[in-house]
């Protein structure tokens, strides 16, 4: 009997050190990821048993993974990097749990909100202003925050210009370098691509997105022909520039401007549906008469010289408003962009790809596992490559098989083909040199 007690006794023991090794294991490995479950400098306060309890925050700072910045009472540009304490909507509505399993089910719902395990206003997807999710008699819906904008931002005054396309001050192709995009989800934002147009057409119901665009010069926006398969009378058709949101409206962000000229390339040709010389130019003005002034948002693409090529295995972005993926029933509502390489002609027009689809007037590029791509909705908008630290528009979205089809790349208009084209119909012949540099 001794012998059985002394034997359960060392048991015990024995026990008892494996759980305080596993402990300190645990705390270890918590002292490790304290980082992840407390953000703002935060430490995790373990359990008996070594596990997470809670985060202990540093002074100024709250919630369960001390995300909450509670000396914070305003928001700069988008608020896209708030963390402020506001948890009401701006109709006083009690914003709800983000991650309340009702919230995440919604379509929609942003996958790069971080810790969510708290109900304050943030702006996950880039939108003009932190947002949060309400609960209203007709659901669960997404308001924008009662919450002010801080000191206004100088930056985004506005310059003037004269109507005529003189870029008095203007330096094409460059733009804010802040790293806001998620790549993969491939949501953006417009100081990255302040050179984006939305194209919009009026129906009988209100006015319709149309197409995407890019702003060349202040009074001319370079689109595809085939957004206009019937010549759209320019009364019907308007283009905002800055926009972040087709549902949405920014008005520190936005221009908005009529459009008094819709000019299609003349050799436009669909007969074998490949859109050859799918290519178009937009006048914009405003009610006064003015065009676009520069600001933080809108700023003009650089167009490339006469048939400047670029070689196999360039880096470019595509930005646009359209569907994020085959088959679905509608377009994005936010701005998103997409990483692609330049795909060599001779393979884009061999038999596994388009075979004699492809013109001399065209530019293919995809993501090397296809993953990205171009989608119905982007037509028009711009393929962007970087040349000497600038942007140029190498390419105008205009057809493909599918999206993100294997060996079905994207296919662009090839910009620097109608460099002269361009400069014939929108008169800027005094800025060649502006253009090709």
């Amino acid at each position: 009997m001794a012998g059985f007690c002394c034997l359960s006794l060392i048991l015990a023991l024995a026990a008892l050190t494996v759980c305080r090794a596993q402990r300190r294991h645990f705390s270890s490995a918590l002292q490790d990821k304290s980082g992840d479950l407390c953000l703002n400098g935060g430490k995790s306060v373990p359990s008996l048993s070594g596990l997470h309890l809670f985060c202990k925050c540093p002074e100024g700072f709250s919630g369960s993974s001390c995300e909450t910045d509670e000396s914070v009472s305003c928001f700069d540009r988008s608020g896209w990097n708030y963390r402020g304490p506001v948890s009401k909507s701006e109709s006083g509505r009690e914003c709800l749990q983000w991650d309340l399993k009702r919230v995440r089910e919604i379509e929609g719902y942003p996958k790069n909100l971080g810790p969510s395990r708290h109900k304050h206003c943030r702006n996950p997807d880039y939108s003009r202003r932190p947002w949060c999710y309400v609960q209203t008699p007709s659901g669960i819906m997404r308001e924008d925050c009662d919450i002010p904008r801080c000191a206004r931002d100088h930056s985004s005054d506005l310059t003037t210009d004269s109507p005529a396309g003189a870029q008095s001050g203007w330096q094409c192709g460059q733009r804010e370098e802040r790293s806001m995009k998620v790549v993969g989800g491939a949501l953006s934002a417009v100081e990255l691509h302040p050179w984006m147009a939305a194209v919009f057409s009026r129906r009988s119901r209100g006015r319709a997105f149309t197409c995407g665009g890019s702003l060349i010069s202040p009074c001319w926006v370079l689109t595809a022909a085939h957004c206009f398969p019937d010549g759209t009378q320019t009364k019907k058709l308007s283009v905002v520039l800055g926009k972040n949101a087709i549902n949405e409206t920014d008005i520190q962000k936005e221009q908005e401007f009529s459009v008094s000229e819709l000019i299609i390339h003349e050799h436009f040709d669909n007969t074998d549906g490949n859109f050859n010389n799918d290519i178009a130019l937009l006048k914009i003005h405003s009610p006064d008469g003015r065009c676009a002034k520069e600001s933080s948002s809108v700023k003009t693409v650089c167009i490339p010289g006469p048939h400047q090529t670029l070689s196999h295995g360039t880096s470019c972005e595509v930005t646009g408003y359209g569907k994020e993926q085959e088959g679905s029933w509608y377009y994005s509502q936010y701005l998103r962009e997409a990483k692609v390489k330049v795909v060599s002609p001779n393979l884009c027009s061999s038999k596994a790809y388009y075979g004699n689809m492809i013109t001399d007037n065209m530019l293919c590029a995809a993501s090397p596992d296809w993953s990205t791509d171009t989608c119905k909705g982007d037509s028009g908008g711009p393929l962007v490559c970087r040349v000497n630290d600038r942007a140029f528009l190498f390419g105008v979205v205009s057809w493909g098989e599918g999206c993100s089809r294997e060996f079905r790349p994207g296919v662009y208009a090839k910009v620097s083909n109608y460099h002269h084209w361009i400069l014939e119909k929108t008169g800027l012949s005094s800025l060649t040199a502006h253009l090709r540099t």
